[in-house]
């Protein structure tokens, strides 16, 4: 369970996955107007001894980047005239960050596209820009040269060896004893490199999208909260624009490549079918809205189960417009639909700790996985279900169950105390699960989530009681709240 006091992590910038960018920004951006000569332009970086400047507007738009590749490749290489405006060597289909973004994400972002330097945004406003050679310093070599080798395969077949070699990354990150949150960004930031992928393997082959689409992660991979034993759960938003008999063989084609080339990397098909090859689950906005409202104002037994998964939703790739525009209305309904909230808290009651009356663990009796406990169902669901229904009551934006969480301990939905609780718990149980599907994967085994009391040291049999004590006590909450003489 623990590694020597010195051992070193194997993968040195782990810290990247929770590290927000606005810690690389070291100087404030240098821009300079579009029409300024292409040599006075080399002179400013020279001057200022940077690899890039931006270019903007007498307003302050952002409208180009130029770097030291460009002088070289677009300027030198091909004889231009240095006195022509540097407007017309930049790049001006412009990829940027948010201030708040992670550093990893800004790494895959340039791993995907190939590009070495990327804006950093606060807002409207431009506050600096980030190279590669910034983020190599801390950057974690095993994840991010496994996300760079995704995008360079021009297969299935390539990606499904590549997507191979991700159990051996968590298992890495279980011996560098990592958060399960850290564990579950990296896991998950590799299934959205491989979707990623499979969908420009698909475009290429089927060509470009008739209309604009959003393709969507949700369960855990929407919640960067997956680890090695994952199934697929995802769909796709089409504009509005959608036509089912001209558009309809399209994204019926695109979609099915896609969910079976997860399949051959390893995420299999959703048991529920819950993925953007079934006709259901790949819509126009206008019937996602409907799907949402339908949920919400008749909260039967499979529209809760679907707003579990579907509410854990997650941009991956094509037109992001599309999921934040169905996310902002679901999340202005949610807040004050207390007999929907009422279903929802009786629907994650259905998972519980596994204490007995005297404070004991009970281990499954019988069947396959007799003797152990199951660590996903008895202890991580159920904060995830709280989690989600803090979010629902609450309008909160976020998807992780962590940001959900410490949004609601600031909305007031959760005190700050029972937060920190929760907080503790997931990563605890989260931390038991890794290292114990790290242990099975070692051994050659498939991972899973039923673990042996026998595999724990007495205190960590201790720790796992008071976790599940935590979620029983935060689930007796929120039954007297909202159920307490309603059914």
């Amino acid at each position: 369970m623990h590694t020597p006091h010195d051992a070193r992590p194997v993968d040195d910038s782990i810290p990247l996955a929770t590290l927000p960018v606005r810690a690389l920004l070291r100087r404030p951006p240098v821009t300079v107007p579009p029409d300024l000569p292409i040599q006075a332009t080399a002179r400013i970086m020279r001057e200022h001894r940077i690899s890039s400047v931006l270019l903007a507007r007498d307003d302050g738009a952002l409208v180009g980047l130029v770097t030291d590749r460009d002088l070289r490749n677009r300027v030198l290489a091909e004889g231009l005239d240095p006195a022509r405006p540097v407007s017309e060597i930049a790049t001006t289909a412009l990829q940027t960050v948010d201030i708040g973004d992670h550093a990893f994400d800004a790494l895959l972002l340039m791993a995907r596209l190939n590009i070495h330097h990327v804006p950093v945004m606060d807002g409207q406003t431009v506050v600096g820009v980030i190279s590669s050679t910034d983020l190599q310093q801390q950057q974690s070599n095993s994840a991010v040269n496994l996300a760079g080798a995704i995008y360079r395969q021009e297969s299935v077949e390539e990606l499904v060896a590549t997507a191979s070699r991700i159990g051996q990354l968590q298992r890495q990150l279980a011996a560098a004893s990592t958060s399960a949150h850290a564990t579950g960004r990296i896991v998950s930031a590799m299934t959205d490199a491989l979707t990623s992928r499979l969908l420009q393997l698909a475009e290429a082959q089927y060509g470009p999208p008739p209309v604009p689409y959003a393709w969507v992660a949700a369960g855990s991979q929407g919640r960067n909260e997956q680890t090695a034993k994952s199934d697929q759960d995802n769909c796709l938003i089409l504009d509005d624009g959608y036509d089912p008999a001209a558009h309809g063989p399209y994204f019926e084609a695109l979609a099915r490549f896609v969910c079976d080339g997860l399949n051959a990397c390893g995420y299999i098909y959703c048991p529920g079918e819950m993925m953007a090859m079934t006709d259901t689950w790949r819509q126009p906005l206008a019937r996602w809205r409907e799907y949402f409202r339908a949920w919400i104002e008749r909260p039967e037994p499979k529209a809760l189960m679907l707003t579990c998964v579907f509410f854990d939703q997650r941009f991956v790739h094509g037109e992001r417009a599309l999921l934040d525009t169905l996310r902002a209305e679901v999340l202005q309904r949610t807040p004050g639909q207390r007999i929907f909230l009422a279903h929802m808290v009786s629907n994650a009651l259905t998972h519980q700790p596994p204490l007995g009356w005297l404070g004991g663990i009970h281990t499954i009796r019988r069947g396959e996985h007799e003797g152990t406990v199951d660590l996903k169902h008895s202890g991580i669901v159920p904060i995830v279900d709280l989690a989600r229904i803090y979010a629902l009551a609450g309008g909160i934006a976020a998807v992780s169950t962590r940001e959900r969480l410490q949004a609601a301990a600031s909305s007031g939905e959760i005190s700050a105390e029972r937060t920190r609780d929760l907080i503790d718990a997931l990563d605890f149980l989260g931390g038991l699960r890794i290292q114990h599907q790290a242990r099975l994967m070692a051994d050659g085994q498939a991972a899973d989530n039923y673990l042996r009391l026998d595999e724990l040291s007495e205190l960590e049999r201790r720790h796992l009681k008071d976790a599940f004590g935590v979620v029983k006590d935060l689930q007796s909450v929120l039954e007297k709240r909202y159920l307490a003489g309603r059914f």
